[in-house]
């Protein structure tokens, strides 16, 4: 037997989404937190030359101020919680958490705050800012993509999401210490996230 009232329920449910504007006039300003239930962040190191070894935080938290009249003043801070990191080995993430990597202990968090926005595109920005960890700051710049804003039914609220790039040294901040060839320096982060508007 076909059950037509969940079937109903999420025809009723699509019918109130709209299509996302790219138009970032057309949203509201102000105060927006990370929707957290939809975002990710994961990141990727190279292993030996042969793979992108692939592994993710679990918690993090961000706040943008967003003005609709003018998208490249906002400001964005984002938190992730450094003994989150996430391999699938819970071993490994120990070692992860460890003084000799994230130092998770001594500096819980890992901080972005941006200083400047540059407008590259009509949907594509890059954000310059400082990025803390483990006690040490160091410019970054997230390669940011804008995916648009709509009104989510579920919360109430507008949301806005973005994609978002960001190259690390870790020799630059002490991560882990091993020899050469056998884990690369560089470590490429993705960020997924929605923004919903603060009431």
């Amino acid at each position: 037997m076909i059950r037509l009232a969940p079937i109903l329920a999420a025809l009723a449910l699509a019918a109130c989404v709209s299509a996302p504007t790219a138009d970032p006039a057309r949203l509201p300003g102000g105060a927006w937190g990370l929707d957290a239930d939809h975002a990710s962040v994961t990141w990727r190191v190279r292993h030996m030359g042969l793979s992108w070894y692939t592994a993710r935080f679990d918690r993090a938290e961000a706040s943008l101020d967003f003005d609709p009249a003018a998208p490249e003043t906002a400001v964005l801070t984002a938190i992730v919680e450094a003994a989150s990191v996430s391999t699938g080995d819970p071993e490994f993430d120990a070692t992860l958490r460890g003084p000799g990597w994230l130092d998770a202990d001594a500096h819980p968090q890992i901080v972005f705050v941006s200083e400047r926005i540059e407008i590259t595109g009509e949907s594509a920005g890059r954000v310059h800012g400082t990025l803390t960890v483990k006690g040490r700051s160091a410019p970054a710049v997230l390669e940011t993509e804008f995916y648009g804003g709509v009104l989510n039914p579920l919360e109430g609220r507008q949301a806005m999401g973005f994609g978002a790039d960001l190259t690390v040294s870790r020799s630059e901040f002490s991560i882990g210490r091993l020899p050469p060839g056998f884990l690369g320096d560089e470590v490429r982060l993705r960020i997924e996230a929605e923004f919903l508007r603060k009431d």
